[in-house]
């Protein structure tokens, strides 16, 4: 059975709380859809030249998602996981736990400006990162904190299968 998705809470260490399962699906098909229109508006502007399709999506996706650097340690214990989210506040960023999967995803809330942008270097507004652990995690006790642009979560080990042994009489 799929474990609820975790939201971070914004106070320092960061907690988890329960969210919706539903919503992180939401959010990857928004990211998805985003894609695409970028996608397609990047083949719009090349004449509608086909041929390029996978070019024009992995452009769109560098334009719309940042990648998630990961370090990822294991002890006895469970795993360390150290994800590089920069101006990403703890209330935009959304951690899923589902036995080995891992799920981070981000959305920043969007700036309204008064004035037409001439120049903006800053990186994209959402970030999606999904990895398989080695080994399936306690979503309960899973401990997450975010400081200086930096996601730390604490994964342990979900206690593995006991073995019985059938006695004959």
């Amino acid at each position: 059975m799929a474990q609820p998705a975790l939201q971070i809470k914004k106070e320092e260490p960061a907690s988890l709380m329960w969210v919706e399962p539903a919503y992180l699906f939401e959010e990857v098909e928004k990211t998805c859809d985003a894609i695409a229109r970028r996608a397609f508006s990047i083949f719009e502007s090349r004449g509608s030249v086909f041929g390029r399709d996978l070019e024009d999506w992995f452009e769109a996706e560098s334009e719309l998602l940042h990648s998630v650097h990961l370090d990822v340690t294991e002890s006895a214990e469970g795993f360390t996981l150290a994800a590089e989210v920069p101006g990403f506040r703890a209330d935009e960023l959304k951690v899923s736990v589902d036995g080995v999967r891992l799920t981070i995803a981000g959305v920043k809330e969007s700036e309204q400006r008064k004035e037409a942008a001439i120049l903006s270097e800053r990186g994209p507004n959402r970030v999606l990162r999904v990895i398989d652990l080695p080994a399936a995690v306690d979503a309960g006790k899973v401990k997450a904190r975010l400081k200086d642009g930096i996601l730390m979560l604490d994964l342990p080990k979900a206690a593995p299968a006991k073995t019985i042994t059938v006695e004959t009489k």
